[in-house]
């Protein structure tokens, strides 16, 4: 059995709870991604799982250069990490609009965009050109089936789009499908559902193509149709999760083959009976929206899930009396974008050393800059 990249004598001297990640994990789920694009230029991969300018500069290097971020600390991020085409994924409003805005002037060589699913939003965003040089690029969000923000792909649609297209003051940069709620495990049954919820996003394209609007860009789909809509040379790709992975769609989605390059370090603190072990990562160190089983722990026998509290976690394992208190534990998260962004660093390892730490830069709300406005 090979011994896990993780394995070093020095993880009893890191303070847990913490994540430790592997560049060399993080390059080869790169290269998995582009091999599957066919080229790094139909990536866009979504920042949201890791919010480190280090990720970012990976896959600069290797030939990536759109990002999609779902907060405007992302997107500001990947601006000063070099990313010079920058769509920010989610509804603007109120003083984030305005936060977009000195963005895009403190950034004039990047490449800003945002989505629109509303016509009053498109109306808004006129008035915001004001403020900027050029035009602001926008992409119309469309729901076909996430029922999360997005217009569905019909009447209402295509007026947006013709109202974004119309506009001097805006450029329509093309459409943004988001089909998140598509999770079937088995990889055909994925597709037909994937194609069946495409189809009136294509009837709207079509639609588009009859009236000469022009699409620049169509980016389509997460981490699970992100093979699917491959198959499409036409479209752009927006995976997130394959950055690092996590056990949860490594278990979901055998289809996709990533590494796991993040596992989240833990501690023994206590034994309160011997089949019983008390671990410090409550759940503001791992992730608690699903219920159990939140973590995999691949070195624990037939684990059950006691309790989960806020800096606690009580588990019952079989071979709880070969472990002992003090021992740190290697796990892997079900969920690791939110998982990450309850950690302000994270160790790194190469070559089975740890090497440093990063900070996780972009998990902060920008409460600085609305402080900086309301002072002007």
């Amino acid at each position: 059995m090979n011994t896990p990249w993780y394995q070093t004598g020095q993880l009893q001297d890191l303070l847990t709870p913490a994540i430790l990640l592997s560049p060399a994990r993080i390059r080869e789920n790169i290269r998995r991604m582009v091999q599957i694009a066919a080229s790094p230029e139909r990536l866009r991969p979504h920042v949201k799982t890791y919010k480190l300018p280090q990720i970012i500069q990976l896959q600069l290097e290797a030939g990536i250069s759109s990002f999609k971020c779902a907060t405007l600390a992302e997107a500001k991020m990947v601006a000063e990490a070099g990313g010079k085409d920058i769509l920010i994924a989610y509804p603007l409003v109120g003083p984030a609009l305005d936060i977009f805005v000195e963005l895009v002037k403190a950034f004039p060589n990047v490449r800003f965009s945002l989505t629109a699913d509303h016509l009053d939003i498109g109306k808004v965003l006129v008035e915001k050109t004001q403020e900027v040089t050029g035009q602001i690029a926008v992409f119309v969000d469309i729901d076909n089936g996430m029922h999360r923000t997005g217009t569905p792909p019909g009447k209402d649609a295509l007026e947006l789009c013709r109202f974004l297209h119309l506009s001097p003051e805006l450029h329509f940069k093309g459409l943004h499908i988001y089909d998140g709620h598509l999770h079937q495990a088995s990889f055909q049954k994925r597709k037909e559902a994937c194609q069946q919820a495409f189809q009136p996003v294509q009837d709207l394209m079509e639609q588009l193509d009859k009236e000469k609007i022009p699409l620049e860009e169509v980016v389509c789909g997460g981490t699970p149709t992100f093979p699917i809509h491959a198959e499409d040379p036409s479209r752009k790709l927006s995976p997130g999760t394959p950055l690092l992975w996590d056990w949860g769609y490594a278990n979901s989605f055998p289809d996709l083959d990533f590494q796991i390059a993040a596992v989240l370090l833990t501690r023994v603190v206590s034994k309160p009976a011997p089949h019983l072990l008390c671990l410090d990562i409550g759940y503001k160190a791992l992730a608690a929206e699903m219920p159990h089983p939140r973590i995999y722990f691949p070195g624990l026998e037939n684990v059950q899930f006691l309790n989960h509290s806020e800096e606690h976690m009580v588990i019952s394992v079989e071979n709880a009396q070969e472990i002992s208190v003090n021992q740190v534990i290697p796990g892997y998260p079900i969920h690791i974008c939110p998982t990450m962004a309850l950690h302000e660093e994270v160790y790194v390892m190469e070559n089975s050393q740890v090497v440093g730490k990063w900070q996780v830069k972009a998990r902060n709300r920008l409460y600085s800059q609305i402080n900086k406005m309301n002072k002007q």
